[in-house]
């Protein structure tokens, strides 16, 4: 018997003895007064046994039928291998116009004897953080390398930005590595498509944000380090940067790759998708049908998108300080740009400029913020690299730098300076006089010296 059946015996067996009414006996099995008299008819003619539930042991009239199980039992082994349960019903629905339910896809794949996709692990103890109520005051950044294609191409790096109010997907991209390139192409989609989030919330990586220790004299003043390439763009659109202090803090997009690793994968499977050009051509359809199956509302409906600038492709680069050449050329790498005369047939030789390398290839100098040449791009599949940190320019222009353990807070060795880097208050061949000065005459400083030098005027 079931815990149900078990108290329906001792029961009945006092309503026989009139110990108990048919109304008492039927209040505490919770049933009708009538249901309780056919159990005690049932027991005075088949005893104990006959209180057990009719049905027991017989097929389930709504049970699939055979034909219909050994056909999911098929495509469970062949063509959807590796499908978790509910992607898998999906696809019955959809495909194939077969209306199970999850649970009746989980039996059948159990009665195979295939593993369950993910291991179900303990619920553990979270706390609630609550999400940003209006669409775009929030994203999350960040880059996920995993065998996307399964050994069929070669290893990628899917780059990607959720909304945190709605769990919009908002921009993916496959890349080979995690690099520069690939974070400004979804911030460019991104800005393109929906506009300007108020914030970006990432991780602590070199690409991202400063993680050295030099700091020069005017980052101490002003109490923050100079920005990397990616940290300029996000300053110059107005976009703050949140540091997530572990992956569990950015815990919507680290889900998101969990779902992505498992369904975009099988996608890309079932398409017989084997190169990179082509990942990025699916990626369109799949963000469309991912955000229709798991976005949903905001608390608040109104968003707090930003119109982007029109400049948005000269901002999203990489910026050098150059000199330029007695030619008037300026050089990046291998490639070199002319400058035009300017104004009167004036020659910018010798000035400082700055070099902008965009996100297509092209190559931008500005003086003073007005642009001078231009030169585009050398190929179509160019890509973005930072050629040198920001703050590198500044420390060789400041000429001092420091750092925040060894030296004690000491400026290094520089030209400028003249002070040695292991010995901070010592001088050097270059701030020593030279032997015909006169500080290096014997007794230059000693009182009878001074009282023979001639009176002036």
């Amino acid at each position: 018997m079931s815990r149900k059946e078990v108290p329906r015996a001792g029961l009945v067996k006092a309503a026989l003895a009139d110990r108990i009414t048919n109304q008492q006996g039927a209040t505490a099995l919770r049933l009708s007064a009538r249901q309780f008299q056919r159990l005690k008819g049932r027991f005075r003619e088949g005893g104990a046994r006959a209180l057990l539930h009719r049905r027991r042991g017989q097929p389930s009239p709504r049970r699939l039928p055979a034909e219909l199980r050994q056909h999911v039992a098929t495509l469970l082994q062949t063509t959807y291998l590796g499908f978790n349960d509910c992607h898998l019903t999906e696809k019955l629905r959809e495909v194939h116009g077969l209306s199970l339910s999850r649970a009746s896809v989980r039996r059948l794949r159990r009665a195979l004897g295939l593993p369950a996709k993910h291991r179900r692990r303990p619920r553990q103890h979270r706390t609630r953080r609550i999400p940003e109520a209006q669409l775009g005051a929030l994203v999350q950044l960040d880059g996920s390398p995993c065998a996307w294609l399964e050994g069929r191409g070669p290893a990628m790096t899917l780059l990607g930005v959720i909304d945190d109010a709605t769990g919009t997907v908002l921009a993916l991209h496959f890349r080979p590595t995690e690099d520069l390139h690939g974070y400004t192409t979804v911030l460019r989609q991104t800005c393109t498509k929906h506009g300007l989030p108020i914030a970006v919330y990432g991780d602590r990586l070199s690409l991202l944000v400063r993680n050295d220790p030099h700091w020069t004299l005017e980052e101490e003043l002003a109490g923050a380090q100079e920005p990397t390439h990616f940290g300029r763009m996000l300053r110059e659109l107005g976009i703050g940067y949140l540091l997530a202090g572990s992956p569990q803090a950015k815990g919507r997009i680290e889900r998101l790759w969990r779902t992505l690793q498992d369904r975009l994968v099988s996608e890309l499977r079932l398409r017989g998708i084997s190169t990179l050009e082509a990942a990025n051509a699916f990626l369109p359809e799949f963000i469309a049908d991912f955000n229709r199956r798991f976005a949903h509302a905001p608390a608040d409906p109104t968003p707090a998108w930003r119109p982007p600038p029109r400049d948005l492709d000269v901002i999203l680069s990489c910026r050098y300080a150059r000199t330029v050449a007695r030619d008037n050329t300026v050089r990046l790498g291998e490639r070199w740009v002319q400058i035009p005369r300017g104004p009167h047939g004036r020659s910018y030789a010798g000035c400082r400029v700055e070099l902008r390398e965009c996100l297509d290839g092209r190559l931008l100098v500005f003086s003073q913020g007005q642009p001078l040449a231009q030169q585009p791009s050398p190929r179509p599949d160019s890509v973005l690299k930072p050629r040198r940190a920001p703050h590198v320019d500044r420390r060789q222009r400041l000429g001092a730098s420091r750092t925040a353990s060894k030296m004690g807070g000491r400026y290094l060795h520089t030209p400028e300076t003249g002070r040695s880097a292991t010995h901070p208050g010592a001088p050097t061949a270059a701030s020593q006089p030279a032997p015909p000065h006169p500080w290096r005459r014997l007794g230059y400083f000693s009182r009878r010296a001074r009282a023979r030098q001639p009176v002036a005027g």
